[in-house]
C-alpha cells in the first residue's frame, strides 16, 4: 500500500499561519496580529520574500504562529514556484498549522496540494523523516479530491524511484494488481511466449532478452459511459539493447517505466474520486526490460506488429514506441472516445522543453486546449506540439512500412509521436504525452526523484474528455 498523504485533524489544536505579500512600504502584515508579533517580524527583517518564514512568539516565550512570505502579487505569467506554500511545510516546526488568511490572487487549492506533495518521502531503503508540519485543510476546499491527487502522485513517485532490482516487469505487474484489488477492477496479464500466441509480437521481441519475461498488463475498471484508455510505457530498465547506451545515459533508466507509473497514478486518483464509474476506464501497460542476450532483437530486424504494419529496427534503443505500438493497436480495436499514451520516450522532448514541461500531441483542438489550460491552471504544465504531417516520410523506410528510429536526429519527439499515431487509428481522439518523469533537483513540493507529469492536466480536462 503506497504512503497516503494526510491533512491535520481540523478538531486538533493548531497554530495560525499568515500568508504575506510585500508592498512598497515593506511586508503587508495582517491586521489581526498583535503589536508584539508585528514588531518582532520587523526586527527579524521579515520582508515577505517568497518562501521566507518568521516564527511569532507569545509573551511567555511560546510559539504563537508564523508569517510566510508569498513574494509579489503574481502576474498572468506562470509562477516560478508553482507550489510555493510547500516551502512552509519544510520550514515550519512540527505540529498542526491552519491558514489564518486568504490573500487575493493566491490559489488556495494549489497551495494545499503543494503542502501534501511536500510531505512525500521515499523511505524504502533508508529511514527518511517526513516534515512534521501538517496543514489543516482550508475551509471550502475539497479535502478528498486533494488527497486523491496527492495519493496518485505518491504512487507514481514510489514506482519510479524504486530501482529495477525491485521494480522489474513482475513487480510492476504486482503494483498493478494491488491497485486493481484496492478499487475492485479486473486485471488480465499476458506473459512470455503467450504474447506471441495472443499477437503482441513487438512487446515480445523487445522484452524477450530480459531477466524477467515481458508482459502486457490490462486493467478494466467497473463503470459506464465513454471509453477512456490509458497506455503507459513500462520499460523497467533500458540498457539500449544491442545499441547499448553509454554508462552515463543508463544511470536513470530505472525511470523508463515512468509512463506506466503515471497512468497507474492517474488511475489511483480517478478511482479514489469514483470518477471511473462515469466512464469505461482501461489501463494497458507493456512491461519489459530492454536487455542484451543471445536472443535480443537486433538492428536491421523487421518486426511485424499486432496491427500488421512492419517495422524496421534501425535502433534497438528506440524500443518504447515498439511496445507501445502493440498496446495502442489493442486499445484502438475498441474505438475508445479517448486514447492516451504516456511515455518517457525521447531525449528530443527534453532538449526542446526541458525536464518539467512535457510536450503532448493531439489532433483534437478543443481537447488539446482543455488539457493545456487545465495543466496551467492546476500546476501541472504541458505544452502542445504538432503531429507535423510533412514528417511522415521520415518514418517510412525503404523495406518496411515504418522505421522506429529515423536517421538525422531532427524532430525526434514529433517523429516518435507520428509513429505511435499509426497504431491509434480507430480511437475518436488520441493524445500522446512525452514525459520525463523525474525531478532533477529539489523544488517546493517536488523532491529530487520520480515525478508525476500530466496526470492532473488530464484529470481536470475530464469534462472535455467526457463530452
Amino acid at each position: 500500500m503506497p504512503m497516503i498523504p494526510q491533512f491535520a485533524d481540523s478538531d486538533a489544536p493548531s497554530l495560525p499561519l499568515w500568508l504575506v505579500r510585500p508592498d512598497e512600504a515593506g511586508p503587508d502584515l495582517p491586521s489581526d496580529i498583535d503589536s508584539l508579533a508585528a514588531n518582532w517580524a520587523r526586527a527579524q527583517g521579515f520582508a515577505a520574500k517568497a518562501g521566507q518564514v518568521c516564527l511569532l512568539p507569545l509573551p511567555d516565550g511560546g510559539l504563537g504562529g508564523a508569517l510566510f512570505g508569498l513574494g509579489p502579487q503574481p502576474t498572468d505569467r506562470p509562477a516560478r514556484d508553482r507550489f510555493a506554500l510547500a516551502r512552509a511545510a519544510e520550514a515550519l516546526p512540527a505540529g498542526n498549522w491552519r491558514l489564518a488568511n486568504r490573500p487575493q490572487g493566491f490559489d488556495l487549492a494549489l497551495g494545499a496540494l503543494g503542502w501534501l506533495f511536500a510531505q512525500y518521502r521515499f523511505d524504502r531503503y533508508k529511514r527518511v523523516e517526513a516534515p512534521g508540519a501538517r496543514l489543516v485543510c482550508p475551509e471550502g476546499l475539497d479535502r478528498d479530491r486533494l488527497i486523491a491527487m496527492a495519493a496518485g502522485e505518491y504512487l507514481a513517485r514510489d514506482l519510479i524511484n524504486t530501482p529495477a532490482s525491485d521494480m522489474g516487469p513482475g513487480e510492476l505487474e504486482q503494483a498493478a494488481r494491488d491497485l486493481a484489488g484496492r478499487h475492485g477492477a479486473g486485471i488480465e496479464v499476458v506473459c512470455g511466449d503467450d504474447l506471441i500466441a495472443r499477437n503482441f509480437p513487438m512487446i515480445h521481441a523487445v522484452g524477450r532478452a530480459g531477466a524477467q519475461a515481458p508482459r502486457l498488463i490490462d486493467i478494466r475498471f467497473p463503470g459506464e459511459g465513454p471509453r477512456l484508455t490509458l497506455v503507459g510505457k513500462g520499460v523497467c530498465f533500458d540498457t539500449g539493447g544491442l545499441d547499448i547506451k553509454p554508462a552515463a545515459s543508463m544511470a536513470l533508466m530505472k525511470k523508463d517505466m515512468g509512463g506506466a507509473a503515471n497512468v497507474l497514478g492517474l488511475a489511483e486518483t480517478l478511482a479514489r474520486l469514483g470518477l471511473h464509474r462515469d466512464m469505461r476506464l482501461r489501463i494497458l501497460i507493456p512491461a519489459v526490460e530492454n536487455a542484451i542476450s543471445a536472443n535480443a532483437f537486433r538492428p536491421g530486424d523487421i518486426l511485424t506488429s499486432r496491427k500488421g504494419l512492419t517495422v524496421e529496427v534501425n535502433n534497438t534503443d528506440a524500443e518504447g514506441r515498439l511496445v507501445l505500438a502493440d498496446a495502442l493497436a489493442l486499445a484502438a480495436e475498441e474505438a475508445p472516445e479517448l486514447l492516451v499514451s504516456m511515455a518517457t520516450l525521447t531525449g528530443a522532448a527534453r532538449v526542446a522543453l526541458g525536464p518539467e514541461l512535457p510536450p503532448f500531441f493531439c489532433d483534437d483542438d478543443a481537447l488539446a486546449a482543455a488539457i493545456q489550460g487545465a495543466g496551467r491552471a492546476h500546476g501541472d504544465p504541458v505544452w502542445r506540439l504538432p503531429f507535423w504531417e510533412p514528417y511522415e516520410a521520415m518514418i517510412e523506410p525503404a523495406i518496411a512500412d515504418l522505421d522506429n528510429a529515423p536517421s538525422g536526429g531532427f524532430a525526434g519527439a514529433i517523429t516518435a509521436a507520428l509513429f505511435l499515431r499509426r497504431f491509434a487509428g480507430q480511437a475518436r481522439a488520441y493524445a500522446h504525452f512525452d514525459i520525463y518523469g523525474w525531478q532533477p533537483s529539489a523544488a517546493p513540493g517536488r523532491p529530487k526523484g520520480g515525478a508525476g507529469q500530466a496526470m492532473r492536466a488530464i484529470l481536470h480536462a475530464l469534462p472535455e474528455i467526457l463530452r
